[in-house]
């Protein structure tokens, strides 16, 4: 089973172990892109960094924490964007949904995000959807 459950994502986070989220594509004219989202338990609170990255992988390159960021201009992006930090973990979970599109049910275990970019490489990195037909979240539009 790849994806956590809601109690086994929590649980991986009450332990201090970070839960990840592959989102797939990353919008970029100018070169490809990939996306995913990370809570990563710090001492009493929840970091969620969203990380935007140069699409460079193949079947036998995965790592995706080997990848430079897509966008090079921002120093913070090297090791993701801090996008927000909650005090509770569902809460965490929840904050890091509402920010990037991510779904509860899609949550894995750190690490395992290089196996969904690996599947999504060997589909032909397909555009609207995930391997599984899953469609990819939707980044909400920019608060005003």
């Amino acid at each position: 089973m790849r994806y956590l459950t809601e109690s086994f994502a929590l649980g991986a986070l009450r332990r201090g172990r970070p839960v990840e989220q592959f989102l797939g594509p990353a919008d970029s004219p100018q070169r490809p892109g990939i996306r995913y989202i990370e809570v990563r338990p710090a001492k009493t609170r929840y970091e969620i960094y969203l990380h935007t990255l140069e699409d460079v992988g193949h079947e036998t390159f995965v790592d995706v924490g080997e990848f430079p960021p897509l966008s090079t201009d921002d120093e913070e992006e090297e090791f993701g964007r801090l996008v927000a930090t909650r005090d509770d973990p569902l809460i965490a979970l929840a904050a890091a949904e509402d920010a990037t599109g991510a779904e509860r049910g899609r949550w894995v275990n750190a690490g395992m995000v290089q196996d969904e970019y690996f599947d999504y490489v060997v589909a032909g990195r397909p555009a609207n959807s995930s391997p599984d037909g899953h469609p990819w979240p939707v980044p909400p539009p920019p608060k005003r």
